[in-house]
């Protein structure tokens, strides 16, 4: 995930910000971290560079 989709993404829940949390970077890529939001709170993984911002119930 490039750190510029940070001024589109919004909680899929709440609709409110969300707050990138990096664990892994590769030069401009985020390999893995988290996404969370402060307004639900709902925390959103990103694995392998892909988001994965499905609610909470779909995501087994």
């Amino acid at each position: 995930m490039r750190r510029d989709l940070m001024d589109i993404l919004a909680c899929p829940m709440c609709k409110g910000p969300l707050e990138l949390r990096v664990e892994k970077e590769n030069g401009t890529e985020i390999v893995s971290g988290t996404l969370y939001c402060r307004r639900c709170p709902e925390e959103y993984p990103i694995q392998d560079s892909i988001p994965n911002l499905l609610p909470p119930s779909l995501r087994a």
